[in-house]
């Protein structure tokens, strides 16, 4: 009975609701900001190599790594995979849609996180959409709302669905048994993501810059090499791709499980995307102008969708391997592997996706922290954080051994309520965040390194940074 109520209201979010806001919100942006995905991506390459004035404060990179930490994991393998069997190769093309007019939409909500960050006692910086709707809304109760519904996504909706992704992967060993493998890969896991997290923030931060790229960049060389092998289908691909992309019957037919519903719910479950999921993490980011972090976290979402996406999906689709509903998940990518490289496939994809879950866990858990400490009003005792980690960790057990559609749906409602609470703020908000980048180009005409203060585009609030 739950699991079809949940079913209903993920299907009426993500079939009405959210492919309008969604969709609107990230071509208003691209059009209004006038196309920065393209304009300014040079600038963008360039800020992510900018070190802080302080050596301890978190890097522009550093930033860029926790968010891509949480956007790149299971998504970008489970996700993908399931998005295909079940709506068909035009879904990702909707996923393309969704990251290109999406990254106007993080470019927007992360320059706001840094312009309403605030300054510990330690120096360090901390923000994100809970500090900018009450410092510009002068809402605190809307601000607890969305706290306690992105605690809820990434703590416990998110975190379920990258344990048993990673669970799921070990299904086609011999060793594998149903009924008891799921909780003991759930424990083993467990157990290290509570390590990790009872290590506090830096340690993530630490782990996740060190993964992440490494993860990355092997999961992309053995993309284009399964790609170079099977290069004679690409073009069939890709003309797939487009047609059902736009079989139109199809999508009004069975909307529910259609191309586009497919592209846009894993698209956005993927590269979050306007959600408020990211700009918790490019608050913390040291840098001299609140855009150039917005450029930053706008590369996150090419690096999450437009790479690692579209390389699961290259992979897959063009091994000869048909895509089917019976084969959602990983099952479907370790069969595509297995007929292009052999027996290394399935244990590659295995490797990847130990990696993957284990950074999203991670990156997740980070942004609760800073949520935790808004809802607070000061940092949480060292005995309340510690047994809030111990909930996580045991949260990430349980979903080791739950149904598969259930978490989807889970996820899907929770991240759907963020982007609903997010997206109509940063549509409110968004006539400082359209200032300050014209301050920035401004400046970058005249030759100089831009500088922001809050003074320079007529702001009133207090601010701690940027004075």
């Amino acid at each position: 009975m739950l699991s079809m109520v949940i079913d209903s209201i993920s299907s009426f979010m993500y079939s009405k609701l959210l492919v309008i806001m969604l969709i609107g919100t990230g071509v208003y942006f691209t059009i209004r900001t006038r196309f920065p995905q393209v304009r300014l991506f040079r600038s963008a390459c360039k800020a992510v190599m900018e070190k802080p004035d302080d050596e301890d404060a978190v890097s522009s990179f550093q930033a860029l790594m926790v968010s891509t930490a949480s956007r790149v994991g299971t998504g970008n393998i489970v996700g993908v995979s399931s998005a295909i069997c079940i709506g068909g190769f035009g879904a990702v093309f909707w996923m393309w849609v969704i990251a290109i007019i999406g990254s106007a939409s993080a470019f927007v909500e992360s320059t706001l996180a840094q312009i309403y960050k605030k300054k510990g006692e330690d120096g360090t910086c901390y923000g994100g959409p809970a500090y900018y709707i009450e410092a510009a809304l002068q809402c605190r109760p809307l601000a607890i709302a969305f706290c306690i519904a992105m605690i809820a996504t990434y703590a416990f909706g998110f975190n379920m669905l990258a344990s048993y992704n990673l669970q799921s992967t070990f299904a086609g060993f011999s060793f594998y048994h149903a009924d008891v493998t799921p909780w003991i890969i759930g424990g083993i896991l467990a157990i290290l993501t509570g390590w990790c997290l009872l290590g506090g923030g830096s340690r993530i931060v630490k782990v996740t810059s060190t993964l992440v790229p490494v993860m990355g960049v092997a999961y992309i060389v053995v993309a284009l090499i399964v790609v170079v092998i099977n290069i004679r289908y690409i073009p069939g691909v890709f003309a797939t791709i487009f047609r059902e992309a736009f079989d139109f019957q199809a999508i009004f037919g069975a909307f529910a499980g259609s191309a586009m519903m497919q592209g846009i719910r894993r698209g956005l479950y993927s590269n979050e995307a306007g959600i408020g999921s990211a700009p918790n993490a490019a608050a913390s980011a040291n840098v001299s102008h609140p855009v150039k972090q917005g450029l930053v976290q706008m590369l996150s979402v090419f690096i999450d969708t437009l790479l690692l996406c579209t390389a699961t999906a290259m992979m897959c689709m063009s091994s000869g391997v048909a895509p089917s509903e019976a084969l959602q998940g990983a099952p479907w990518v370790q069969a595509a592997l297995q007929e292009s490289l052999g027996t290394f496939g399935p244990v590659f994809i295995t490797v990847s996706m130990v990696l993957f879950a284990f950074t999203t866990l991670l990156g997740n858990c980070f942004y609760c922290d800073n949520l935790l400490t808004y809802i607070h009003k000061k940092q949480p005792g060292k005995r309340f954080m510690a047994g809030f980690r111990v909930v996580c960790a045991l949260v990430v057990f349980v979903g080791a051994g739950m149904e598969m559609s259930m978490l989807w749906n889970i996820s899907d409602v929770l991240m759907g309520v963020m982007a609903i609470i997010n997206i109509p703020v940063i549509l409110i908000l968004s006539n400082t965040a359209m200032k300050a980048l014209k301050d920035y180009e401004r400046q970058l005409k005249m030759g100089m390194n831009p500088v922001f203060k809050s003074k320079d585009i007529g702001m009133k609030e207090k601010l701690d940074c940027w004075k």
